[in-house]
């Protein structure tokens, strides 16, 4: 009976279980950060130090939580959860009008971070998740942005590390960055591997919490008049 019990609860799953809302979305190559040593991927006494904010090479264009946003969806087996970050500050530093010689700069406040259940919420904020108390920031600082001329005008491939829950590691994932006489504008979505930053909390038995994560990004910064 035992076996029957599970083989209906198992099929009433599989019938019920939400769409992977990462699967129709590009999946980020992560490898290790060039700046990170082998053996160190994981901090786990105390939060790295954000870097410091590179140097300016051409014209600083602020990014606030007024103008940028970073969301993310989550997704177990029987449905999917949004969420993000209500502060977060960084820099596109423009140069020479060109995406592909300028550099993208964010810190969030994990601290900040929202979801569309309460619960949820103050769970993401624990050491099944973000633990934000140890890792209070994570961040991410662009290393190469290369134009796709195959998708067309405005495509670019970025490359940059991120830092997230104290591991950092070096992403590569698609983008649509527009240069305008307003403003130069980044967005992108796509999916990472929480595992890879050391977010490995598994869920109920009957509920497992999907591996890949959809990151969506949203960045704005406006040209000073």
């Amino acid at each position: 009976m035992k076996k029957i019990a599970l083989g209906i609860l198992s099929l009433s799953i599989f019938l019920t279980a939400c769409e992977d809302p990462a699967a129709n979305k590009p999946k980020a190559t992560t490898t290790n950060s060039a700046t990170t040593a082998p053996a160190n991927t994981q901090n786990t006494n105390a939060a790295t130090a954000p870097p410091a904010k590179p140097a300016t090479k051409g014209t600083a264009l602020p990014l606030t939580a007024e103008n940028s946003k970073v969301e993310f969806t989550g997704s177990k087996v029987t449905g999917k959860h949004d969420g993000g970050f209500k502060n977060l500050t960084g820099t596109i530093d423009l140069v020479n009008e060109k995406a592909e010689e300028s550099s993208v700069w964010v810190e969030i406040d994990m601290k900040s971070i929202f979801s569309d259940a309460d619960g949820l919420t103050k769970h993401l904020q624990t050491g099944d998740f973000f633990e934000v108390e140890k890792f209070p920031s994570a961040w991410f600082s662009s290393t190469k942005i290369v134009p796709d001329t195959a998708k067309g005008a405005d495509n670019y491939t970025v490359t940059g590390d991120l830092e997230l829950r104290g591991v950092k590691k070096s992403i590569t994932f698609p983008a649509k960055i527009t240069v305008s006489p307003a403003e130069v504008a980044v967005n992108a979505e796509f999916s990472i591997n929480r595992k890879d930053f050391g977010i490995v909390y598994a869920g109920k038995a009957d509920d497992l919490i999907r591996d890949d994560v959809v990151i969506r990004l949203n960045l704005k910064g406006s040209r000073t008049k």
